[in-house]
């Protein structure tokens, strides 16, 4: 079974590669790139839009071939903006933004409302889809988001997140430590037995 990853993001494909400890290819690499519409209302339903898209075109493309498809979808939702940026967390300043581009205009938005620190917390779904059916696992990390950027490990609004219970940015801490606290790591946890269960079938 070939696992393949349905995500042009370096920055995830890092952090999954890191946490499966399995071989996985992103699926640019066996199909090309292309841009996938993710007009979903939910991490969910973008997550499951991604990875079925990717797991139809590699069974139309290679049929002989038993693929499993995982995809994410995540963001950071922050209750003093209605749960903004949410599912848009990508495109939160426009199409074709770059990670910079959505962070500061983040950073302004809280800055708006005269705060310099606020709640905050990451979601991420993972979905999972191969010819045995289709599973989607949630996990969370809570904290709060600064008006500033610090560090500049990670990606996207990293460098503005500090996790519960710490002192340093998401953009400040090391990857392994980051990986054992992160939304994408905990869904990954409840993800790796559903993926083991399918490779074994």
């Amino acid at each position: 079974m070939k696992i393949v990853l349905a995500t042009g993001n370096k920055g995830k494909l890092r952090e999954f590669k890191q946490m499966c400890q399995d071989e996985v290819v992103a699926f640019s690499d066996l199909l090309g790139a292309f841009e996938i519409v993710e007009d979903g209302d939910t991490f969910a339903d973008n997550a499951l839009i991604k990875a079925r898209t990717i797991y139809e075109k590699l069974g139309t493309k290679n049929p002989s071939i038993n693929y499993l498809v995982i995809s994410d979808d995540s963001g950071i939702s922050l209750p003093v903006l209605n749960g903004a940026p949410g599912i848009y967390s990508a495109r939160y300043a426009g199409v074709g933004v770059t990670d910079k581009d959505n962070l500061y205009k983040l950073i302004d938005a809280v800055k708006a409302k005269g705060l310099k620190s606020t709640p905050a917390y990451y979601t991420a779904a993972i979905a999972i889809v191969s010819k045995y059916g289709e599973y989607v696992v949630h996990g969370w990390m809570y904290g709060n988001v600064i008006v500033e950027a610090r560090g500049d490990k990670g990606f996207g609004y990293d460098p503005m997140f500090i996790p519960s219970g710490m002192d340093l940015t998401l953009g400040e801490l090391d990857d392994n430590i980051k990986s054992k606290i992160s939304h994408r790591g905990k869904a990954l946890e409840l993800a790796k037995p559903i993926i083991n269960m399918l490779r074994n079938k």
